[in-house]
């Protein structure tokens, strides 16, 4: 008798998630366990169903995908962990492979080589979305530091330099730098453009 692969599936949109769990669920050898909506649900879930792969979302609630792919490959370093987003930023793809991911594929790849990329992972495995690939080796790595990420991040919204030293328990001088350098390191005018490029690479 063939083993059935244990899966979780993490995505905030119902309609998206209860689609790929049906798609999966037409495999004979594939069971998804679980269901979460929520990034910072996935550990804990992953744990009590003991699930063999789990499928994650890069753009969730309260941790992305890649955090949450983090999360588990530290925790549970034998679940293997495929990454799905409907972006294909360069800069994801790496920030995936950096935190463990097994596999990178965008949500629009037909059912059929979601399921395949299940079982090849499963067998040790690593499953990149070929253009992707490309892209990112193009695109070469992530300049900005993890400081500089999260202030730009926190400043996305139009917060002043004043607010965002404040909630990011910095000095207004200190966050004054990091937006410059990001401003330089991306060759653009401000913190907006700065802010939209980094997004749109992934790199945020």
């Amino acid at each position: 008798m063939t083993r059935m692969i244990k899966v979780l599936l993490a995505e905030d949109q119902s309609m998206v998630r209860e689609a790929l769990a049906a798609l999966l669920g037409l495999e004979d050898d594939i069971e998804v366990a679980v269901q979460v909506a929520r990034g910072d649900e996935v550990l804990a879930a992953a744990r009590e169903h003991g699930v063999d792969v789990a499928l994650l979302d890069i753009e969730m609630p309260g941790a992305t995908g890649i955090e949450a792919a983090a999360q588990v490959h530290r925790e549970l370093p034998d679940v293997k962990l495929v990454v799905l987003t409907t972006f294909g930023r360069p800069g994801y793809l790496r920030s995936a492979m950096e935190a463990g991911a097994d596999a990178f594929l965008v949500k629009d790849a037909p059912a059929a080589q979601l399921a395949a990329a299940v079982r090849k992972v499963l067998a040790g495995e690593r499953v990149i979305d070929p253009t992707l690939a490309a892209a990112a080796l193009a695109e070469g790595a992530n300049p900005l530091t993890d400081r500089e990420r999260e202030v730009l991040r926190a400043a996305a919204d139009g917060s002043t330099n004043a607010e965002l030293a404040a909630a990011l328990h910095l000095s207004q001088g200190t966050v004054r730098n990091y937006l410059s350098t990001a401003i330089q390191k991306l060759a653009v005018r401000n913190r907006t453009e700065a802010a939209r490029i980094a997004r749109e690479k992934g790199w945020l």
